[in-house]
């Protein structure tokens, strides 16, 4: 039986680790070959080669979002090394907990660079790649931030936002190319980035905001991204897929 994305090509950013890792196994499960890219050099090739050992088809590439010719590069590897790209996955992204005034502008900056610059810049460069494939899928990787507000975290939820909307404004404008483009706004997840937020006394309270009563797992988010990278979700555009366990339903 064809996996679910069976033959298609995926570029996943940040994904040495945490979601985008999760992802890129799930992908390669489902049939796709993945490139893995990452600041982190060390750790993203061993998931490619511990991809390879189990059969499957990956290559890692360094990739630092905020550096536009190191997006050039990975595309440029993508295509070259596979023969195309399908799918682009904007996950790579980080999270800082200062609220308005305690926000400096170098931090303000340094999130906006990553988050917000860095997803666009992976729009910017895989278009062109996917219009010549014949279409495609992009998922942007959004937060629970990016649909409600929580008092704290202003550079993370500016960037989150700008997110949600610049999905949609590019949804638009590249329909009529067969390219689809999707948010997933995942409410707390699980991983390195959030450990020490879980870890502290408010962490209690953060489980219990998410009316499931948990918080959510890497395979939460990668079974979302995988379903709009599927022919799946064909019909899917301009959307938000909302994965928080009901925490944005308050």
């Amino acid at each position: 039986m064809s996996g679910r994305v069976d033959g298609k090509v995926a570029l996943i950013s940040g994904a040495a680790r945490g979601q985008g890792e999760a992802e890129a196994r799930l992908f390669v499960k489902e049939g796709a070959k993945v490139v893995i890219s990452d600041i982190l050099v060390e750790q993203g090739q061993k998931v490619a080669a511990d991809i390879v050992r189990q059969g499957g088809q990956a290559t890692f590439v360094k990739l630092d979002v905020t550096k536009e010719a190191d997006w050039q590069d990975a595309v440029d590897t993508t295509v070259r090394t596979y023969g195309k790209l399908n799918i682009l996955v904007n996950n790579a992204g980080i999270f800082r907990m200062e609220g308005v005034e305690a926000t400096s502008l170098e931090l303000w900056n340094q999130v906006i660079a990553i988050n917000q610059t860095g997803t666009w810049l992976g729009m910017k460069y895989g278009v062109p790649a996917m219009r010549k494939a014949g279409g495609g899928s992009i998922i942007n990787i959004s937060s629970g931030a990016g649909i409600i507000g929580t008092g704290m975290a202003a550079a993370y939820h500016g960037t989150k936002g700008a997110v949600r909307i610049l999905t949609k404004t590019a949804a638009i404008e590249y329909a009529k190319d067969n390219i689809r483009i999707n948010s997933v706004h995942p409410g707390v997840i699980d991983t390195e980035m959030v450990t020490g937020l879980l870890a502290e006394e408010g962490g209690r309270a953060i489980v219990q905001a998410h009316p499931l009563g948990r918080v959510g797992t890497v395979d939460d988010i990668a079974y979302g991204v995988l379903y709009l990278a599927s022919d799946e979700s064909s019909f899917v555009t301009g959307s938000e897929l909302i994965i928080d366990g009901g925490f944005t339903a308050h």
